[in-house]
């Protein structure tokens, strides 16, 4: 019981955490940078400022689907960001090109991440059916429950090592935005809040697969039962 409190605490705080997030970005997105600048020029300044001229800044649909691709070496950014002119879009932007920078600078964090990516999408991808099929034949077969959770605990394990990956990238964002000018000190508290709440997610996704998994260990080892 105490497990599903702790589960259904962390699904009420995720629900929050992304509402506030979205809430904070519309009103950040209608604070304008004092220079003009879109989030795709934001994006191409950090990297020149950077010496780094072989990552591309793209334009992808939809809303908060900004990420880094270190493979294509892309920014891609939501049309919201890479047009947007507003304090929102480039911190947003920043952000994604501090993942770039640490990728250029060999950051251990996360080329440690990367190096686990083939293995998480693996497990991201059966794990489900395997934790399914452990608790059904948990009497008969409860072996199959525990690959579940070796599984799952691969996934755990790559959320918490996704943060200091995140943290780092707003550091250098908001390190740089100060530096290059492109946020005042009016606004530069507002592009650290947005991105203090972008962080946040991860942290509560983190949360809330450490207490999944501490669910089924508890299951595989009959403690749920008493």
């Amino acid at each position: 019981m105490n497990i599903w409190i702790i589960v259904i605490g962390v699904m009420v705080l995720s629900w929050i955490v992304s509402a506030t997030l979205k809430s904070k970005f519309r009103k950040y997105s209608k604070i304008p940078v004092d220079n003009g600048m879109s989030g795709r020029e934001v994006a191409e300044r950090m990297l020149r400022d950077n010496g780094i001229y072989d990552v591309r800044v793209e334009s992808v649909q939809g809303q908060l689907t900004d990420h880094y691709n270190p493979e294509k070496k892309t920014i891609n950014l939501s049309q919201e960001v890479y047009n947007g002119r507003s304090v929102a879009a480039a911190a947003v932007a920043a952000h994604e090109t501090g993942h770039a920078v640490q990728h250029a600078t060999a950051y251990a964090w996360l080329g440690f991440r990367s190096k686990m990516v083939p293995a998480v999408s693996f497990s991201s991808k059966w794990v489900s059916w395997i934790l399914l099929a452990g608790v059904l034949m948990i009497n008969t077969f409860p072996a199959l429950l525990f690959a579940g959770i070796v599984l799952f605990a691969l996934t755990t394990v790559f959320s918490f090592i996704t943060l200091p990956v995140e943290f780092n990238a707003s550091q250098r964002a908001l390190a740089w935005l100060s530096n290059a000018g492109i946020t005042s000190y009016q606004n530069h508290d507002k592009a650290q809040d947005a991105l203090k709440w972008a962080a946040s997610t991860y942290v509560v996704a983190a949360l809330g697969s450490l207490a999944t998994l501490l669910y089924y260990i508890m299951l595989f080892t009959g403690g749920s039962r008493d």
